[in-house]
């Protein structure tokens, strides 16, 4: 098992210190801590660029997976790390695994904001409509938070997205946008087909969720068209 030191000094980018163990013993590369994680995992966490490049051309694997499934790529990616991902990428690592809970980078990616890895991930394979054990696709999780620009890129790809796809509770992104009140996505995915009609498990659509505002925004727009 794995040095509980050598994988702090992983995350915190310590190279000199986990270089030199590593030439000590090489068996480190691989070893794996309590949660099964091995070094690679926790300098791609930390975002050290170098040390995880040293990793690699060490043959460190690319997509050791720990105790709950996660990946490298996908702590990366929650951790807006672009230049650790595109390196895992371009070494191909699994754009689309999952985690225990169904999560993955892309998922992790949109609900955070990371423009730049969402399109990575997305230019490299990666599922626009991956779904996670409740039914949210990145779509979803972007418009919940309200990162535009990441729904945008998302939308950018109509005849792939699923833009009135429902979560497990019946919700669409429109859903929880509309519930979250982020007026300038929910406004842009009405412009661009999200249906105002559909109905969740509890019998409410979009415009049952809003404040008055919007919904006098969004039916306004649906008069228009």
């Amino acid at each position: 098992m794995a040095d509980k030191s050598i994988s702090e000094s992983a995350y915190k980018g310590d190279f000199d210190l986990v270089a030199r163990k590593l030439e000590e013993d090489p068996s480190l590369l691989t070893a794996k801590d309590s949660s099964e994680r091995i070094l690679i995992h926790w300098a791609c966490l930390g975002g050290n660029f170098k040390l995880v490049t040293h990793l690699v051309n060490l043959k460190s694997p690319i997509d050791p997976l720990d105790d709950t499934d996660t990946s490298p790529l996908i702590l990366a990616s929650s951790a807006g790390h672009v230049e650790v991902v595109s390196l895992l990428v371009d070494k191909e690592a699994n754009v689309n695994q999952k985690n225990v809970n169904g999560h993955n980078s892309l998922q992790y990616a949109a609900s955070k904001g990371w423009l730049k890895i969402c399109l990575k991930l997305i230019e490299n394979g990666g599922n626009i409509n991956i779904t996670d054990k409740y039914g949210s696709t990145p779509l979803i999780r972007a418009a919940s938070k309200g990162n535009i620009e990441i729904v945008k890129l998302l939308l950018s790809n109509k005849e792939a997205v699923k833009i009135n796809h429902q979560d497990i509770y019946g919700n669409t992104a429109l859903h929880l946008a509309c519930e979250d009140d982020q007026q300038d996505v929910a406004l842009l995915l009405a412009k661009n087909g999200a249906d105002l009609t559909i109905r969740n498990k509890d019998r409410q659509t979009p415009l049952d969720l809003c404040t008055l505002k919007l919904m006098k925004l969004l039916k306004s727009l649906e008069t228009n068209n």
